[in-house]
């Protein structure tokens, strides 16, 4: 269990600058406050001889979502040199948000590795990384940093059921009933109700990830 933890702390750890073929994130999620002029996050090529492609968009956070998505990206694409940084900065344009409640998106960030004059035959290598949005109205109630100490649970026959009271999303670092993790516990939605099955009962304990991508203490029930 120690070992287990141990890889899923340093998998955030890792997370947490999102690396991936050179290109390294400044973060895993963008909070996005209403009223604000923008929200950014930056972008930093690591390697040391290579330039990228990049390119960002934002979708929404339910594939069958097709609603017009009130985000932009700028810049959209660009390259990004050897060891330089950039910023992505993500603009509002505009949408009827609820005002009672957090809302989700997702934004894309895909690096296109350069292709090599003597390699014009091989597999061009392109990698996409998802991070959350999270947009917050003003004037929600309670603090988002506590949200996750809100969380009620039960269980009901073969099914653990969590109860979300607040007006912001929790992510789950990890879940836990008597001693055995859940497997990808996700997101609970604000307001809402989340099941998993489960095949034992017991103490339940369950850590989340902050606003900065970090990892809370635990709480248990």
């Amino acid at each position: 269990m120690i070992m287990k933890r141990t890889i899923a702390a340093l998998a955030l750890l890792i997370l947490s600058t999102a690396a991936h073929a050179g290109i390294v994130m400044g973060g895993t999620r963008v909070i996005y406050q209403e009223g604000k002029r923008e929200a950014a996050i930056s972008v930093t090529n690591a390697d040391s001889h290579s330039p990228y492609l990049v390119q960002s968009w934002v979708e929404n956070y339910a594939e069958n979502n097709k609603s017009r998505v009130p985000f932009i990206v700028t810049p959209p694409l660009f390259r990004l040199d050897p060891e330089q940084q950039n910023v992505l900065r993500i603009n509002f344009i505009g949408a009827t948000l609820p005002a009672d409640r957090e809302s989700v998106f997702w934004l894309n960030v895909k690096s296109i590795a350069p292709t090599k004059k003597d390699e014009v035959n091989k597999l061009q290598v392109n990698i996409k990384s998802k991070f959350k949005i999270f947009y917050r109205p003003n004037g929600l109630t309670g603090d988002p940093a506590d949200a996750w100490r809100k969380l009620t649970f039960k269980i009901d026959g073969s099914r653990l059921v969590a109860q979300n009271p607040t007006p912001y999303f929790v992510s789950f670092f990890t879940l836990s009933v008597g001693g055995k993790e859940i497997t990808e516990p996700g997101m609970i939605g604000p307001f809402s109700q989340q099941e998993w099955p489960i095949h034992r009962t017991g103490i339940i304990k369950w850590r989340a990830i902050n606003d900065f991508g970090g990892m809370t203490d635990f709480a248990q029930q």
